[in-house]
């Protein structure tokens, strides 16, 4: 059927577009709660009634109004059918991620987006776009060509037919990883028999800011604080500020030098310097526009200011692939850039029962380019044998695209860190205020858990690993964290990642990296295993020249972007890196698949296997929940949830 015949057809259907919803939604089978078509009683003329008693609220024939109205008949197939109309999927449907497309049915109210344009076109393009359909144009991203408005929700169909724009995604919250140190992981043996610190390292901290000052913060000799730059992206302000508190706990993660305590609490990186970013407000929410905006701000300053790893502690729930996020693009620029993200995995490893739960991993962190980091607990120890994972911290795989997460684990429980008196922590959080050794006027430190605070235990470390080994790019850095891990037992890599943070042996072979001769530094310790993609790849040894390390090539990838093969590393003279040998497991797994469960009901899910035979099949309940099911055939067996 052709637009005039469609047109002709749904001319009195757009002159009664009714939003009874409850009666007209059951009616039709129309799941989404937005604009419901009319069901006809008896009629082809349009002028049934609707069982409900709201008001039709009549709309004269437009574009705009066919365009909602076809995506309308796509998503309610018994209106369409009832319509006698034939017609398939909107090209510009995968355009919108999946919460605008279900706000593209709406009438009334407005959503703040990011439009990125096509392919060849310049975000400035979009703006007379913008203009025309109703909307606000905000600030421009230029790190990945997009336009951040506000627009009516009855223009989002007509924005994304145009052939200007790319994709549109929700200008989505952020909040930080927060669920309510440096000993356990070898900080001070690096300090001590490397003479490492982080000294000449810039490290973008992406947070709510920076308190002014804090002895900790300050260096040793001049007695500056070590903040080159603070730049305000959420009120303008130029002076720094942490009204929040977060921001200035994981800076002192990461570089606090530990003056107020006598070094007792001193961050991994002490000597490094940082470049403050803020995106959270006081209460700790802010927009993903706002970090696409600081990765932007990281990448054009990148050489004037030394920056070489970014710390992200704020995150945001995965809505669409990794692939068109434009807050993942945003990190795989800064990573392109030749600069480290490093991301919490998020707190969502349990749901609100208390159950353990999986696919919990949080944007931008579920991106395979991002360096993500979940939780472990050092149970109050510097022994690292005692180590256990946080219950919190949030398992893999990263939902929509399954690719395995976390890449490793790093303390992020009880991390005492600096606190800031003017912030919101230091006004709520008085129990978890803590002492210096020093006379101060306030309580300087404070003591807080999350992921949000094991990604700066991660990002100071390698501070230190670039302090050693400047050379080294993103992909280097994340291969040498995830080889000198220690994996304990209990625990699957969808959960620990490659294993437990081992900073001093990080670092050793970053500095062996640097000038490769003599042998190895070897560990017993070390689980030697690396997350690709989504397996866990065992075996060999890394070489610093592998072309898998160098920048550009996408962590997951089996060939470069010229196609040609990357090389692991080698054993022997011939030998390589495999990415399914009898050494090396799938990195999905549960218990052995047997009788219904590897078909029946469970056709529909994907099975993966590892190498002692042990599978785990993915499938759905219903229609809403996704079950991690496994073949146990008595009745008290529980299967693992996925994260909804």
């Amino acid at each position: 059927m052709g637009e005039p015949a469609i047109r002709s057809r749904l001319k009195p259907f757009c002159r009664t577009v009714s939003c009874c919803y409850t009666k007209c939604r059951r009616r039709i089978g129309f799941r989404f709660q937005a604009v419901c078509l009319w069901r006809l009683r008896g009629s082809s003329t349009g002028h049934g009634r609707c069982s409900s008693a709201r008001p039709v609220k009549r709309l004269a024939l437009s574009g705009r109004c066919l365009a909602i109205l076809l995506f309308a008949i796509v998503l309610t197939q018994p209106a369409s059918s009832q319509l006698g109309i034939t017609i398939g999927t909107p090209s510009w449907l995968p355009k919108l991620e999946l919460v605008l497309q279900r706000r593209a049915l709406l009438l009334t109210g407005h959503s703040r987006v990011i439009i990125r344009a096509a392919r060849g076109v310049s975000a400035g393009s979009v703006t007379t776009l913008i203009l025309s359909a109703g909307g606000t144009v905000g600030r421009t991203l230029g790190v990945i060509d997009a336009q951040v408005a506000d627009v009516p929700n009855i223009s989002i169909a007509t924005l994304a037919a145009s052939s200007l724009v790319g994709h549109i995604s929700l200008d989505r919250a952020i909040a930080g990883a927060l669920e309510r140190t440096g000993a356990t992981i070898g900080a001070p043996a690096v300090r001590q028999s490397l003479g490492l610190d982080g000294s000449g390292v810039g490290i973008a901290v992406i947070d709510s800011g920076v308190t002014p000052w804090h002895d900790d913060l300050a260096a040793p000799t001049a007695g500056a604080q070590r903040v080159d730059r603070f730049v305000d992206f959420v009120n303008g302000r130029l002076a720094a500020y942490d009204d929040y508190g977060h921001g200035t706990h994981v800076a002192g993660i990461i570089a606090g030098n530990g003056f107020d305590s006598s070094g007792a609490r001193s961050g991994i990186a002490p000597a490094a310097h940082l470049v403050v970013l803020k995106v959270l407000d006081g209460s700790g929410r802010g927009r993903i526009s706002d970090v696409i905006a600081a990765f932007d701000y990281v990448v054009r300053n990148k050489d004037t200011l030394n920056i070489r790893i970014v710390n992200l502690s704020v995150a945001t729930g995965v809505y669409e692939s990794y692939s068109t996020d434009p807050l993942t693009l945003a990190a795989q620029q800064v990573a392109s850039a030749g600069i480290v993200v490093v991301a919490a995995a998020g707190n969502n490893g349990r749901d609100p029962q208390g159950t353990t739960q999986y696919g919990g991993v949080t944007a931008p962190g579920n991106a395979p380019w991002v360096l993500t980091v979940g939780a472990s607990s050092h149970m109050g120890t510097s022994d690292r044998a005692d180590d256990t994972m946080a219950a919190f911290s949030s398992r893999g795989p990263a939902a929509i695209d399954y690719k395995a997460k976390p890449d490793l684990v790093a303390p992020g429980v009880g991390i005492e860190s600096l606190s800031v008196p003017a912030s919101l922590f230091y006004a709520t959080d008085t129990r978890y205020l803590l002492p210096g050794t020093v006379p101060t006027s306030y309580l300087p430190y404070l003591s807080l858990s999350g992921t949000s605070m094991a990604a700066p235990v991660v990002a100071g470390t390698v501070a230190l690993m670039l302090q050693a080994n400047p050379a080294l790019t993103p992909n280097a850095v994340k291969a040498i964290l995830q080889y000198t891990s220690e994996t304990y037992d209990g625990y699957d890599p969808l959960t620990e990642g490659a294993g437990f943070l081992n900073a001093k042996g990080a670092v050793e072979l970053a500095q062996f990296f640097a000038a490769p001769d003599g042998s190895d530094p070897t560990s017993g310790d070390w689980s030697a295993s690396l997350i690709w993609g989504t397996r866990l790849v065992r075996g060999g040894r890394l070489t610093a020249d592998a072309s898998a390390w160098s920048t550009g090539v996408t962590w997951g990838a089996s060939t470069t972007a010229s196609g040609l093969p990357i090389d692991w590393g080698v054993i022997g003279p011939l030998d390589r890196w495999t990415m399914m040998s009898s050494a090396s497991q799938n990195v999905v797994w549960g218990t052995t698949c047997g009788g219904a469960d590897c078909g029946g009901p469970w056709n529909h899910g994907a099975v993966f296997g590892t190498s002692d035979d042990e599978t785990v099949v993915w499938g759905t309940s219903d229609e809403e929940t996704v079950v991690w099911g496994t073949s146990c055939d008595d009745p008290s067996c529980q299967p693992v949830i996925w994260n909804q």
